[in-house]
């Protein structure tokens, strides 16, 4: 399911009231469901954020229910929630190592190296020439009664100062990239949609029966 991908940007709240609604029908027996979107400008924080993560200018942050730290969603950024039913017996560290998996061979499609970096979720271009281990997507997911929320956020070409108001997923020792700033060249939202959403429907199917695979643009007004 595409929400208004690449022609409207979705309001947080708005994109985590459809998530809660499709969770609610996944966990009453509907198919899973891959959501694809951007998000308007926004900081999220998980439940583990500390105090010292924050923005110290006023900066809104909204509190949500995902695992993980504080981070950013804005213009530039694909946004994919899989609603999922996982198999029993369910492992959570299983479901995030498949959704960083399926990152890893987007970004290898660009010609960009990737690796997981022990103790640290997400997906990481490893210290070089450029400089140090820097991340190119979150990942910060919920798992209730067996279905996924929340999931992941790939920088393809937004813009890295927004991530200097605040300790991005309380990693204070490490940067932020995007597959823009890897290759030198922009590489935007609409340009990684397809291949993002392949990668993950493969990945997927190692721990879930299959999320939708319909493609079309749903305004969010219609579906919230």
């Amino acid at each position: 399911m595409r929400v208004s991908l690449g022609t409207e940007l979705i309001d947080y709240q708005e994109g985590w009231d459809l998530q809660r609604r499709i969770h609610a029908e996944v966990v009453d027996g509907a198919e899973d469901t891959l959501i694809l979107l951007e998000h308007a400008d926004v900081y999220t924080a998980g439940k583990r954020t500390a105090s010292w993560d924050r923005p110290t200018d006023g900066t809104p942050v909204v509190d949500v229910d995902r695992g993980g730290r504080i981070t950013w969603h804005g213009p530039g950024q694909l946004i994919a929630y899989p609603i999922v039913r996982l198999r029993a017996p369910i492992d959570v560290v299983a479901y995030v190592r498949v959704l960083e998996q399926a990152v890893i061979d987007l970004a290898a499609g660009y010609g960009v190296e990737t690796v997981r970096v022990p103790g640290r979720s997400g997906v990481w271009v490893p210290a070089d020439a450029r400089g140090g281990e820097r991340k190119l997507c979150a990942v910060g997911v919920r798992v209730a009664r067996g279905v996924t929320m929340h999931g992941i956020a790939v920088n393809a070409s937004c813009d890295l100062a927004a991530y200097d108001r605040i300790v991005p997923c309380g990693i204070a020792d490490a940067g932020v990239t995007s597959l823009s700033a890897e290759t030198g060249r922009t590489v935007s939202v609409m340009d990684i949609a397809d291949a993002t959403e392949q990668q993950l429907l493969r990945a997927l199917a190692q721990v879930a029966p299959g999320p939708s695979t319909d493609r079309a643009a749903v305004p969010v007004t219609a579906a919230v």
